[in-house]
């Protein structure tokens, strides 16, 4: 049985637990955390993760790590229920909303809200910069904010009418912002707020946020 290896407060662990519960593959987990197992997740590293990140996979003989690379890898060995357009524009539509949450939404959400408020006082005993919270959330999340409000149509999902990897890439981040307390605006922004709601209701979700909550000691 393959095992995945990272925490599920992580919100790139989290694409994967989703991904592995869309395609019903069953999978051994070990929810090593860098900042609590620092020897098991240098041991992980240098076995299956050669940049020293979370997620890493197991499969058999064969190791990855990288969330979207997993989620790929994961599309081809079972391919149904796709994670995946068919269509070749809404692939690469699905693609760019995947990266838009690792590399656009993440490092705000990720470094400059769940860090400061969670991660930074409960793993490294660092003290909360508000500053740093109050841009993030006032000024550099907004404009992310508008532009996907600006994306969603009259559809449940980012990208044609299923859910998506594109879905799991955004959805995952909104779940980081809201173990901080940090959601859309549904008067500013009805879409994405319902959007997000929906997404974070799906069972593949709510278990995995489920998860990650209890690790972090929240209801």
């Amino acid at each position: 049985m393959p095992t995945l290896y990272g925490a599920p407060v992580s919100p790139f662990v989290r694409k994967t637990i989703v991904a592995l519960a869309e395609k019903g593959i069953a999978y051994e987990h070990d929810p090593v955390l860098p900042a609590v197992a620092p020897a098991e997740f240098k041991r992980i590293s240098k076995e299956i993760s050669p940049l020293g990140r979370i997620p890493a996979y197991r499969d058999g003989d064969l190791t990855l790590a990288d969330s979207s690379v997993i989620i790929a890898y994961l599309e081809r060995i079972k391919p149904s229920p796709a994670l995946y357009p068919s269509d070749t524009r809404d692939y690469a539509r699905a693609l760019w909303f995947e990266e838009y949450g690792d590399g656009g939404l993440a490092p705000i959400v990720g470094a400059k809200i769940f860090f400061q408020k969670i991660a930074g006082p409960a793993f490294f005993k660092q003290p909360t910069d508000e500053t740093v919270v109050n841009k993030a959330i006032n000024e550099e999340l907004p404009p992310l904010f508008d532009y996907l409000e600006g994306q969603l149509g009259n559809g449940d999902w980012l990208v044609g009418r299923s859910f998506s990897v594109a879905d799991i890439g955004i959805a995952t981040q909104f779940a980081q912002a809201s173990f901080a307390g940090v959601s859309p605006d549904a008067k500013r922004w009805p879409k994405l707020a319902a959007y997000v709601d929906r997404a974070l209701a799906r069972p593949s979700f709510a278990d995995a946020v489920g998860k990650a909550k209890a690790m972090l000691g929240m209801k």
